[in-house]
């Protein structure tokens, strides 16, 4: 068994890597409701407000880059804690009224030049009230303070707010890469090859496991222009949408597809049967995922995709009890992604389901998302030390194209006051040898490719 599951792993890093070649050919996608169609013309989305660049510099990366060995090593870190779900009995007319009331996201903190003065001690002088800012706002955009130009200091600043580091929650599929590891920092997407890849709306959110809070770090802006940093406010969203829209999503559910495995679909049965039940025994288990091996759900024939369980778009803030849309489908929803740049290969594109019927969603469900979501984008224009610190169950996030070279990191972070909800799992280093494999894979695709997906 563990010969068979190598070698499929091989297949699956040899279709992905494939994925990943330079094509020329057809953009068009078997699929149910596309066979006979022309690609969709791909449009970078809108935001609701931009800020302008104020063009601050930062530190060279030999610089920013350097840990204060002083500090102890945070690598045994939480493991990321259990989703929080609360999603029953959710009045859609009165959550929309309460959502409607809360104040803009992202709440904007500028440094002063008696703020930089402090360093580390304006976050502990004000800890208790940005801390309530966090919840009360969603995200907090701490703007031109010096002391997180590195990642010395970055660290510095959320220790001075007594946040507690966890893992990322898909850390254990191989496809997180650390910034640096000590530090429980790890890289945000800044990947060459994915440069012209928007990165949609989405909570750092599994079904299964989601991270409490996240600090997400700017040392080095795109070097030729683009990669603004996204974030939204889910109750706004959730209030914006069209109260049909959201009725019909909360009351149908959600499954997300996070993977394909396209096999031929001339294999008898039996064999299809092997390799399912193969990865699902081998492989699907490693990426931490609550999944299920279905076959062709999104109609193209042969194809294998690794399915989330059911899930409510609509979740309870644990903490404050405020309903929020706590979604990825603005991310994950194949009718978006095919609308907007995207540079994702077939192994990796995700697709969003109606949970009763397994069916994709629909357009017009899909674009009420997407104009609920990007009306209130706030596309921000980080610039080194600049830090947006997240509560991941309120704010989405994500990532607009870009040209050059980009360093953003983030740490995240578990329930500090509150150990029933964080557990007591911590990461084994020891067992990171799957994690630092995918990564070094990945290191060895092409750096640049044209997707062939409409």
């Amino acid at each position: 068994m563990k010969i068979a599951a190598a070698a499929l792993f091989a297949a699956l890093a040899a279709n992905q890597s494939t994925a990943f070649t330079p094509t020329r050919s057809s953009n068009v996608i078997s699929t149910k409701l596309s066979s006979t169609m022309q690609p969709p013309e791909r449009t970078a989305p809108d935001a609701g407000y931009v800020p302008d660049w104020e063009d601050r510099t930062g530190l060279a990366p030999e610089e920013f880059i350097a840990s204060d060995m002083a500090k102890p090593d945070l690598s045994g870190m939480w493991e990321c804690p259990l989703t929080r779900w609360d999603s029953e009995n959710i009045d859609i007319a009165e959550a929309q009224k309460i959502c409607s009331e809360q104040p803009h996201c992202p709440l904007e903190m500028t440094a002063s030049a008696e703020d930089n003065a402090k360093g580390a001690a304006f976050f502990s002088e004000n800890k208790e009230q940005i801390r309530a800012d966090l919840l009360k706002y969603g995200a907090i955009w701490f703007r031109g303070f010096d002391l997180m130009k590195s990642v010395a200091g970055n660290r510095e600043m959320h220790e001075a707010l007594g946040l507690d580091p966890c893992l990322d929650p898909l850390h254990s599929s191989g496809l997180r890469k650390f910034a640096s590891e000590r530090d429980a920092l790890y890289e945000e997407v800044n990947k060459p090859s994915l440069r012209q890849h928007y990165i949609g709306l989405h909570n750092e959110s599994t079904a299964k496991r989601t991270a409490a809070y996240a600090a997400f770090v700017c040392f080095q802006r795109a070097t030729e222009g683009g990669g603004r940093f996204l974030v939204a406010d889910g109750a706004a969203i959730l209030a914006e949408l069209k109260p049909e829209t959201l009725e019909k999503l909360y009351n149908r559910k959600i499954r997300i597809s996070v993977s394909n495995l396209d096999i031929p679909p001339a294999l008898p049965g039996v064999v299809k049967e092997g390799i399912k039940g193969l990865v699902d025994v081998a492989v699907a288990p490693k990426f931490d995922m609550d999944l299920e091996m279905i076959y062709e759900s999104d109609g193209k024939p042969g194809r294998l995709q690794a399915v989330e369980t059911a899930e409510s778009p609509i979740n309870r803030h644990p903490v404050t009890g405020l309903p929020v849309w706590f979604s990825n489908t603005h991310n994950h929803a194949r009718k978006l992604r095919d609308r907007r740049p995207c540079g994702v290969p077939e192994v990796g594109m995700t697709e969003v389901f109606y949970a009763d019927t397994m069916v994709p969603l629909d357009l017009e469900d899909c674009e009420e998302i997407k104009r609920a979501s990007e009306k209130h984008i706030t596309a921000l224009s980080m610039e080194p030390g600049d830090v947006l610190l997240v509560d991941n169950y309120r704010a989405l996030h994500g990532r607009d194209v870009f040209q050059g070279d980009r360093f953003h990191a983030v740490t995240w972070f578990t329930w500090d006051q509150n150990e029933a909800w964080r557990g007591d799992e911590r990461r084994i280093v020891e067992k990171n040898a799957f994690n630092q494999a995918i990564n070094q894979m990945m290191d060895w695709l092409p750096k640049d490719f044209e997707s062939n997906q409409s």
